[in-house]
């Protein structure tokens, strides 16, 4: 599939090949909701710990005797009952959030996101991408002229959300925007389906697209045995 491909002003220079295994794949937003919860839940790190009955300080010795008083039995009075005891079920820092998804559907997931952003016509293909100097004021000169080229947006207070897949991480590119809080840059071999569909536009350089290719293509098999060494 061809779409247009822009210059770094905005104004378009050409056209493009897309694969359509990568960014023409029916949508499936099964697949979608389910490789965003297990992405989410993988970069859950657990913060909020709770001691129990043995954490807690104290409660080196039984309260009172067991009979006799005309109270109830206690063993200890950091018990959960008591007030300053330990907690029960309480959330614990060792609890594991992490969840699987095979490779297969992970990218079939990030082509099902592209080729939904390619439809909605929230992608912008450039010629390539570079600054003459890392400045945060020239990057967002450059994509404010492009998301207004390209996508029509206006010129809010804030502006779109954006994420750039390029083919290697520049250094000025880096610095241009790391002070740019709705912009994220990315490499585009490392691009997954929560960069797609958390940001509101997505472009790459025209170099960046085999590299989207190979990310969605499916893993070739090692051969092991007597066939390895034929």
């Amino acid at each position: 599939m061809k779409v247009p491909l822009y210059a770094m002003t905005g104004e378009k220079s050409g056209e493009t090949e897309l694969p359509k295994d990568v960014f023409d794949v029916p949508m499936n937003a099964d697949l979608l909701a389910q490789a965003v919860r297990v992405q989410r839940a993988n970069q859950r790190r657990p913060l909020a710990h709770t001691k129990d009955r043995g954490e807690v300080r104290g409660g080196g010795r039984k309260p009172w005797r067991q009979k006799g008083t005309g109270r109830a039995r206690h063993g200890s009075i950091r018990s959960p009952i008591w007030r300053g005891g330990g907690t029960t079920f309480g959330p614990r820092k060792d609890h594991q959030f992490q969840k699987e998804l095979s490779e297969g559907m992970r990218r079939r997931a990030l082509a099902v996101a592209l080729s939904a952003k390619v439809r909605d016509g929230e992608v912008a293909v450039l010629d390539r991408f570079e600054l003459a100097q890392p400045k945060t004021k020239l990057m967002a000169q450059a994509l404010s002229q492009i998301t207004s080229a390209v996508f029509g947006a206006t010129d809010r207070k804030k502006g779109p959300t954006i994420v750039l897949a390029l083919p290697m991480t520049e250094q000025h590119i880096s610095r241009a925007t790391r002070n740019l809080p709705r912009v994220r840059q990315c490499r585009a071999e490392n691009l997954t389906v929560l960069d797609v569909l958390s940001s509101r536009y997505l472009m790459f350089s025209q170099d960046a697209i085999p590299l989207l290719k190979a990310r969605v293509a499916k893993r070739k098999s090692k051969v092991r045995g007597r066939d390895a060494r034929t």
